[in-house]
């Protein structure tokens, strides 16, 4: 850490319990994300700098300001892209790409199927949309079939730069050899990467708060993919997010979430798939008098 930047976070003011339970009732109300009392120093950090960008020298007038009519919800929203930006690479989990792409190879050889529509929600800067995008183009373009991908975040940072499809030479170290060349154009000079013009033509990256997704009109997906998003959230709220899920998805489409974030949900719309590997669902078939049965 260089000087300046220590310098500018000692000037940052102490959180006590009610202050931080303040902004973590907001932040839930408002996003339905759960900040858990360990994360109170990197709550403490992102206000205090983005306080000093805006010459608050309070939590309470920063708070004021957020709640301050069209210009807090302007800052609101500022606030909201640093608070939860997440990390993420291309197929960062390599079992549950794999179970995707087994589905995918199946509706490439399934001659009822005309196109496949993928959903990555909470995609943040693009890398699992496009992971989706890479696999759906490897088996479905071949076979004659369409598909569309479609990434959603609450942050408008990430989604700007989900929609550009560049990256940092070194995110082609997580991509699979048999993709490397299917998901990007050759490496520009100064080692950028950027992903194939095929693509991002489709691709489509939207904001969507998940507290709103019954709102949102994505219906009828064949794949959606939802990681490392409900650990954020309350265990009666990831129930309901994942209500909403299944709901969108198309019979005999497949949900698929992370390992230990839902052990416990069922729904009757929905078979889970027995792994140790990968937490999925496959939604159940309708059988002729429009009542799901089983697969």
């Amino acid at each position: 850490m260089n000087h300046q930047l220590r310098a500018g976070l000692s000037t940052i003011p102490e959180m006590d319990d009610t202050q931080f339970g303040r902004w973590q009732n907001l932040l839930e109300e408002r996003t339905g994300m759960c900040l858990a009392p360990q994360r109170r120093s990197f709550l403490q950090t992102s206000l205090g700098i983005r306080m000093r960008e805006v010459g608050c020298d309070s939590y309470e007038e920063y708070y004021q300001r957020i709640l301050s009519g069209p210009v807090g919800a302007i800052e609101w929203s500022t606030l909201v892209d640093r608070l939860t930006v997440q990390e993420t690479r291309f197929f960062r989990d390599p079992d549950a790409f794999a179970f995707v792409e087994q589905y995918v190879q199946q509706k490439a050889a399934d001659p009822s199927t005309e196109s496949v529509d993928l959903w990555s929600v909470g995609c943040s800067s693009g890398e699992e949309a496009y992971s989706l995008g890479m696999i759906a183009e490897r088996w479905l373009t071949p076979a004659g079939k369409q598909y569309a991908v479609t990434g959603t975040d609450i942050s408008t940072i990430v989604l700007r730069k989900a929609r550009a499809g560049k990256y940092q030479g070194r995110a082609l170290d997580w991509v699979p050899a048999d993709y490397a060349g299917i998901g990007f154009k050759e490496m520009a000079p100064g080692g950028a990467l950027e992903v194939s013009d095929r693509l991002r033509q489709r691709s489509c990256f939207s904001q969507v708060n998940i507290l709103n997704l019954s709102a949102s009109p994505l219906q009828s997906q064949h794949v959606i993919y939802c990681q490392n998003v409900l650990i954020y959230f309350r265990r009666w709220r990831r129930r309901e997010i994942l209500n909403v899920l299944a709901e969108r998805l198309a019979p005999g489409g497949i949900l698929v979430i992370g390992l230990g974030e839902m052990v416990d949900w069922q729904h009757p719309l929905l078979e889970p798939v027995h792994s140790s590997r990968v937490s999925a669902f496959v939604r159940k078939q309708a059988n002729s008098t429009g009542e799901t049965a089983r697969r």
